[in-house]
């Protein structure tokens, strides 16, 4: 499991006076940079060495995030693929779950406009952070 810190700033308030959800979905994306990085070591973005194309994206918002208080990201798989994998993510203040939710990305070929299997050693990578469904939203 990867946790990332986020300290929420000024602008990710909204008026109801906590973090608005799609800031929320943007952390997300933050906190899998280091799952990426097994696929593309410098992010390097060009059309040629980006390995990644996300497809499906969803959230469960189940508290809601305050500012003034930092914020951990966790960050883990559930599923890996022939050429998929699935990201799950957790929010969580005050050592309370507040939101969670998961990502597929598939392993893609920009040039060939294909998906391509994962390599086996990135696959071993991926393992090394795999939990079960039952341990989403645990404080583990």
């Amino acid at each position: 499991m990867f946790k990332t810190k986020v300290t929420p700033s000024f602008g990710d308030i909204d008026g109801m006076k906590h973090v608005n959800n799609n800031r929320i979905l943007e952390w997300f994306e933050l906190g899998g940079l280091d799952i990426y990085r097994y696929f593309t070591p410098d992010l390097n973005l060009d059309f040629e060495n980006w390995k990644l194309i996300m497809v499906r994206k969803e959230a469960d918002f189940v508290g809601q995030l305050r500012f003034g208080e930092d914020v951990e990201i966790r960050t883990y798989l559930l599923k890996i693929g022939n050429s998929s994998f699935t990201v799950g993510n957790e929010v969580w203040q005050s050592n309370e779950l507040k939101a969670k939710g998961k990502t597929v990305i598939v392993h893609f070929d920009y040039v060939t406009q294909k998906s391509v299997p994962i390599p086996d050693d990135v696959r071993k990578k991926l393992e090394e952070h795999l939990i079960s469904e039952e341990d989403i939203g645990k404080d583990i």
